[in-house]
């Protein structure tokens, strides 16, 4: 008797553990180092959940997988700004509650006051990170920085450069024909006939490129395995390798470079806002931020993170004076013509 007391009471145990609460899962569709660990776990604690992060290559990657049905697969975006106002356009992101970011009054104001993720009086995403796409460089082989993007054309570098298999390529080929003097939205701007000068100028630099790279941790295997001397690359590559022990320089030339805000979002489609909510809140409080920048050396939206830095780590992140690094970068914007671009590139890559 006592036997089948027990039997019945480990059955019903067992019965309410399977109806007791879930674990929330939230899903983060998101740029490579922004859903590390260590700054991650932390919010799985707090909020006894569990984060699970896909990584894009691409702002149009990211577009085509929120186009293509599987917006709903996603909670949280990290879409940079060539691509933040074409999402919030299409319906794809949700409107923030923004009395519900306690740190949302400490960002950037030039960050928060950008037209880019709002709409109709409300505002579909927070500032994230920011910061350029430099000129990476062994320092063996250039002892002295490169100092332009015209550089890249030197037939010396036959087979030792890498360019990402991005838009920024073409923005950048523009800047080299002189497309973004006077005025640097002209970049986003093209003409067909200046598009068809930037894929004559791109086709010509074909011998020098060993390949075109996709992911971060590609560009970083090319040069740890000295595939390559030369690229187009992030701060988060710079990172990877200065860890690595491996002689990386990093230069913005004398053309300035082009560069990106990334925001954070949550997708329309989003089974799980309230959490997303709590976990934009967490990445750009100071705390938070300071890890993020530990882990990709981007500069942080919220400039409060600079409390938390050494003297060195708040020039290095540029927070010393934001407003002078910004005028080197000329920050992506919405490409109204961007089928067209990515035809130009196509063709590029294309081309014998």
């Amino acid at each position: 008797m006592k036997r089948a007391a027990f039997a019945a009471i480990f059955v019903l145990a067992i019965f309410f553990a399977g109806c007791g609460p879930k674990t929330e899962t939230l899903s983060l569709l998101v740029w490579e180092g922004y859903a590390d660990p260590s700054f991650v776990k932390a919010f799985e604690d707090a909020h006894h959940c569990k984060v699970v992060a896909s990584y894009m290559g691409s702002s149009d990657e990211l577009v085509a997988k929120l186009r293509g049905g599987s917006a709903g697969n996603y909670d949280v975006i990290s879409p940079s700004s060539d691509v933040a106002t074409s999402i919030v356009r299409a319906g794809l992101a949700a409107p923030l509650d923004l009395s519900k970011i306690s740190a949302y009054p400490q960002l950037s104001a030039r960050l928060r006051e950008s037209p880019l993720v709002k709409a109709n009086g409300q505002t579909y995403g927070v500032p994230f990170v920011w910061g350029p796409n430099p000129l990476l460089y062994d320092t063996n082989a250039f002892p002295k920085a490169p100092d332009n993007w015209s550089d890249l054309w030197n037939p010396k570098l036959k087979g030792k450069i890498s360019l990402w298999d991005e838009l920024s390529s073409v923005y950048m080929a523009a800047q080299v024909l002189g497309y973004d003097k006077p005025d640097p939205s002209q970049l986003y701007n093209l003409s067909d006939e200046q598009l068809e000068a930037v894929k004559k100028k791109l086709i010509e630099l074909k011998p020098n490129i060993r390949k075109y790279w996709t992911t971060g941790g590609e560009l970083t295997n090319l040069f740890q395995n000295h595939e390559i001397t030369i690229a187009m690359g992030w701060p988060l590559m710079t990172t990877q390798l200065r860890k690595l022990n491996y002689p990386i320089g990093e230069t913005i030339p004398k053309e300035n470079t082009t560069g990106w805000i990334d925001h954070l979002m949550i997708t329309a489609a989003s089974s799980h806002k309230e959490l997303a909510q709590a976990f934009l809140e967490y990445m750009v409080e100071p705390q938070t931020q300071k890890l993020v920048t530990d882990v990709t050396h981007y500069t942080p939206a919220n400039p409060a993170t600079a409390h938390l830095l050494t003297p060195d780590e708040v020039k290095s992140l540029h927070l010393d004076d934001p407003d002078a690094y910004m005028k080197q970068i000329y920050f992506w914007q919405d490409v109204p013509r961007r089928q067209k671009y990515t035809e130009i590139w196509n063709e590029v890559k294309n081309a014998q």
